[in-house]
């Protein structure tokens, strides 16, 4: 090799080096996007390094982005066979995305590079458990057409009510305003609503779900407002934050909850109910549309499940995935302004009629308009490109233009992907994401955002608003208040637990060490 191609090489991996630390203390920051632009500076100049591909889709997979994740995971196997990250950062990838036999065989390539990687072992045993299960739920499973809703086998009235039971409670079958306020109060607590009225607000909104159409057309009067908020995900205390920055759901004060409700974080079944209950409630006061994470493979991965298993039942699971088919896929406002949770087509031509007659009631296919409108996303360049999500395609301005025109419309409003500010205005302003979970996964640093219009000029008039911290203020059963925890309210699936306030405790009180009766109080506060 001449000198000066040594030298230049050198140069190459040096700088390459320096890109790839300035990435990792990116990462560090959970500031994704910049250690992905980094990565990226990495490779160019040094393209044959597969740490640095690796670590990209380490990145892209903090950001959902799992076809990029996948593809960078790839490209690192490709330079270096025996490279077990590129493996495990693609085999994560799959996993996340429920492709759990792809996510196997990777995993499994781990294990033979790596015997002795404890995490790559339990990865692994994830991952079989997983396949095993669905060759079982194959072997067992029963036609569409001849399968039994899990709802005829419910009657709520036959529950009882245990007398010592002082949560919320609903007279007759009517939700009323003073049931949701009492429940929404139980649930800040950490208190659980009885299954009997869980089972009948999640009945009730099944038999209201199903009679709408795909596609839900809302009027918004002259002179009165309409609401559109983003994904919750599971963030109950956030939510709450809306109803007190902006009024609770109520026919003069509508809004439009536009998908994900669950999944992430800890809240998700508080969340749910409030919903449901509210459009039980009034149905003209809150709408719903579906999103990606409406479904049983998403809700198998990231959480539902498991917290409806462990505060209601099993039953309950089916139950809520069975609802969820019923979900809107999309909704227009006053003929103008178009609200979906993904976005827009694959193709050009398609008219709202098209999404009226799509058949929604199942689980989200993997190609087709359903799938687009629940995973779609922006880009933008003009034209079409390939998703970092895999299923889908990204979508331009001219795109959004041309469906736009075709359908006589002025804006697509549209969820599905965190802003640092909570929104995101696109497309020469015909396009606007909102995205109403702070700090969403409690490492973000996001704001969130609801979006307010008024009739009849619809003009967006955008709220933003900060994570809301809870404040638990801790009794002993000797010395009354003796500590104040603050934590952010979004919080992961551990939740705060009682093990670590009581270790914090044992800790200031030394004296008292393993003697401190609890008594938890939750109170909402900015922080």
């Amino acid at each position: 090799m001449p000198p000066s191609m040594a030298t230049e090489n050198s140069t190459n991996t040096s700088r390459g080096e320096e890109f790839k630390l300035l990435a990792n203390e990116a990462f560090k920051a959970h500031k994704y996007s910049q250690a992905i632009d980094l990565y990226t500076q990495a490779i160019e100049v040094h393209n044959n390094n597969a740490v640095y591909w690796a670590n990209r889709a380490f990145a892209h997979t903090k950001l959902e982005e799992y076809g990029s994740a996948i593809q960078d995971a790839t490209k690192a196997i490709e330079i270096d066979p025996r490279y077990s990250k590129g493996y495990y950062r693609r085999g994560a990838a799959y996993l996340a995305m429920g492709k759990f036999k792809e996510a196997l065989k990777d995993f499994q390539q781990v294990k033979k590079i790596c015997p002795n990687d404890p995490d790559a072992t339990k990865k692994l045993k994830e991952c079989e458990k997983a396949v095993m299960k669905l060759k079982f739920e194959e072997a067992i499973s029963v036609p569409e057409s001849g399968r039994r809703s899990v709802a005829d086998s419910v009657d709520y009235h036959t529950i009882d009510v245990e007398p010592q039971y002082a949560g919320a409670r609903i007279e007759g079958d009517v939700v009323t305003l003073e049931f949701v306020k009492k429940m929404m109060d139980d649930f800040k607590n950490q208190k659980c609503l009885h299954k009997r009225y869980a089972y009948q607000i999640v009945l009730q909104i099944r038999e209201m779900l199903r009679a709408l159409p795909s596609l839900v057309d809302i009027n918004v009067p002259y002179g009165k407002h309409f609401t559109v908020c983003g994904d919750v995900h599971g963030q109950f205390y956030d939510l709450i934050n809306i109803f007190e920055l902006n009024g609770l759901p109520s026919e003069d004060n509508p809004y439009l909850f536009n998908g994900d409700f669950v999944d992430r974080g800890s809240f998700s079944v508080e969340v749910i109910l409030t919903l449901f209950a509210f459009k039980c409630m009034s149905p003209s006061a809150i709408y719903l549309s579906r999103g990606n994470h409406e479904s049983k493979s998403m809700n198998k991965i990231y959480g539902f499940e498991g917290e409806v298993k462990s505060k209601l039942s099993d039953t309950f699971v089916e139950l809520f995935a069975e609802v969820f088919c019923y979900l809107p896929l999309a909704h227009v406002i006053n003929g103008k302004v178009f609200v979906v949770h993904g976005g827009l087509f694959s193709v050009d031509g398609v008219k709202l009629s098209d999404i009226k007659a799509i058949d929604r009631f199942c689980e989200p296919p993997e190609e087709g308009l359903m799938c687009e409108l629940l995973w779609s996303d922006p880009q933008p360049q003009v034209g079409r490109g390939p998703s970092k999500r895999v299923l889908v395609f990204l979508f331009g301005a001219d795109v959004t233009k041309r469906f736009l025109q075709d359908n006589n419309l002025d804006l697509v409003v549209r969820s599905h992907e965190v802003k640092d500010e909570g929104y995101e205005i696109e497309h020469d302003g015909k396009l606007i994401t909102v995205f109403s979970a702070p700090n969403y996964c409690d490492q973000m640093g996001n704001k969130g955002a609801f979006i307010r219009f008024e009739a009849p000029d619809l003009k967006p008039n955008i709220v933003t608003f900060s994570a809301v911290v809870i404040e638990i203020l801790i009794y002993s059963g000797y010395h009354g208040l003796v500590s104040t925890f603050k934590f952010i309210a979004t919080t992961t699936r551990s939740m705060v637990s009682r093990f670590l306030i009581q270790n914090s405790l044992d800790r200031e009180h030394p004296q008292q060490a393993g003697f401190c009766t609890l008594d938890i109080l939750f109170l909402v506060g900015q922080w």
